[in-house]
């Protein structure tokens, strides 16, 4: 599969998987989850022809790691990012006292004053290295990279939750908790 190709696909992935199963005739689970199956032939029906083994490729190279399989390779799933209502079911966890979050620099009087929201997702995404924070933010222009105290958060009772792919994830973090660390990075 060639780079055009691959990014393309992956990026349909995300929006049916994450976003909008029905755009293509499928539900996911309560879990994110959809037969493997089931996704080839609804986007086959809808003339996006995809092979198992590109399906495999897609998921084995993408280099955030969006999508797994289940255990017995079975069935699919994004790994956090969702709109749509899933419960990933990933268990309570420890987080480092610091993680960091990747913004464009023109969210940040907001945030400051806000602190983070999950938006029109189920969670707010939380990076555990600031270059992971620095290519967030940059997606979305200027980025200016957030140090989130996460241990004290933990220690207030805040939850945490750890993706497949290293995502922390929290249902939002209060602006006494943000501090910036870097604009422009």
């Amino acid at each position: 599969m060639d780079e055009k190709r691959l990014v393309k696909t992956s990026k349909m992935l995300s929006k049916i998987l994450r976003h909008d199963p029905g755009r293509i005739g499928i539900e996911l689970d309560e879990g994110g989850w959809v037969p493997v199956d089931t996704l080839l032939a609804a986007l086959a029906g809808q003339g996006n022809r995809l092979s198992r083994a590109e399906l495999d490729h897609v998921v084995a190279t993408n280099n955030k790691q969006r999508f797994g399989y289940s255990e017995d390779g079975r069935r699919i799933r994004a790994n956090q990012g969702h709109t749509v209502e899933v419960d990933l079911g990933l268990p309570a966890a420890v987080p480092p006292a610091v993680l960091y979050h990747g913004t464009a620099s023109r969210t940040v009087p907001l945030v400051l004053a806000e602190g983070l929201r999950p938006m029109s997702r189920q969670d707010v995404h939380l990076s555990a290295d600031r270059e992971t924070a620095v290519r967030v933010g940059a997606r979305h222009g200027r980025p200016v990279v957030l140090r989130v105290d996460a241990a004290a958060l933990a220690a207030g009772g805040h939850e945490f939750r750890v993706s497949a792919n290293g995502v922390w994830l929290t249902d939002s973090v209060p602006p006494g908790f943000l501090a910036v660390l870097a604009e422009g990075a």
